[in-house]
């Protein structure tokens, strides 16, 4: 007799399932999110289980790894892909786990990638230099428009983050209160600066660009932190079977459902990784304001629609390419970005 689980997981608590190959409930359990019980309670099952899912939830590390050491199948299940009856009249987390480990019984559970144990941290960790980074600029845009209603100037962000120079102080003299947000302004934009880049540093002396991510080098816009990100964020490429499934991944694509040429409204814009959104719009940023080729092309979009769309429709490009460069190992060409 075969043999299907699933854990329904919560912060503090998670509901497990088994049922056997006839769909028949086994068992559905409360259990308290304790790796040892959570085992234990498996073991019965042991030998005619043929795999455990678990929800991609935003704690899933923990479990996956204590279930993997144990020697049990897992698999990880992907919760923006999965569908319930809408008919349903009650459902609860008890059903919630029973549904899960039903797809798998039927193999349709929608799967996620486990990302190897090994590289977790250090990608964590380039996650955390992203938040800080948006911290950052989250303070500069406050700073500037201080700077801009009270003194009349725009101070470009170069021109803020200055570690070197005090570009702020001298436009915010005149006024106690002023000169005082300005300062507590600059002083944490700094800071940030400092922890981004001793972010930075540990993250590249830890780890290595694999030689099938070393040609992405050759894009505009793309730096070795922004490199790592990617690297670490996509895994290995061939999981994506074209490019159109890689674009998605990383939200670069238009969600919208069409029926008859009517819109019929739109997905889920944030199905995909948000890491690898952010890396391909900074590339975008970055490689258009160096790049004569991309700025032409954003300027030609931005004139038809508008920034945005432009900015979107540029970051999309370089997704793409991005894509072929790591499948095929070829250098970026700019003529093939735009033929």
């Amino acid at each position: 007799m075969k043999v299907y689980a699933a854990f329904d997981l919560h912060s503090r608590s998670s509901h497990l399932a088994v049922l056997d190959e006839q769909g028949e409930k086994l068992l559905n359990k409360k259990l308290s999110n304790d790796a040892e019980n959570m085992i234990l309670a498996l073991e019965p099952y042991r030998q005619k289980l043929q795999a455990v899912a678990v929800e991609s939830t935003f704690n899933w590390y923990w479990l996956v790894d204590a279930l993997m050491e144990s020697g049990y199948p897992v698999r990880l299940a992907n919760p923006a892909a999965i569908q319930k009856y809408s008919g349903l009249k009650h459902s609860d987390d008890a059903s919630d786990a029973r549904w899960l480990a039903e797809m798998l019984r039927l193999d349709i559970l929608p799967q996620g990638y486990i990302y190897p144990r090994e590289h977790r941290p250090v990608r964590d960790l380039l996650r955390k230099r992203m938040h800080l980074a948006k911290l950052r600029t989250s303070m500069i845009n406050s700073l500037s428009n201080i700077i801009a209603r009270n003194a009349g100037v725009s101070l470009k962000a170069d021109k803020i983050k200055q570690t070197t120079c005090d570009n702020v102080s001298p436009l915010l003299a005149g006024d106690d209160d002023l000169a005082l947000s300005g300062w507590v302004s600059k002083d944490t934009i700094d800071y940030l600066t400092r922890q981004i880049k001793t972010v930075e540093k540990v993250v590249v002396s830890k780890i290595k660009l694999r030689p099938e991510y070393k040609l992405l080098l050759t894009m505009p816009g793309v730096g070795i932190v922004l490199c790592l990100t990617i690297m670490l964020e996509t895994g290995p490429i061939d999981r994506f079977p074209h490019v159109g499934n890689y674009a998605s991944y990383c939200r670069k694509v238009p969600t919208r459902w069409t029926s008859a040429g009517k819109g019929k409204g739109r997905g889920n814009k944030k199905n995909g990784n948000k890491y690898l959104s952010w890396a391909f719009s900074e590339a975008a940023e970055i490689g258009r304001r160096h790049d004569p080729k991309l700025k032409a092309y954003y300027d030609r979009k931005a004139a038809r629609t508008n920034t945005t769309v432009a900015h979107s429709a540029l970051a999309h490009k370089l997704c793409r390419a991005a894509y072929h460069i790591m499948r095929d190992q070829v250098p970026f060409e700019v003529n093939k970005l735009f033929g």
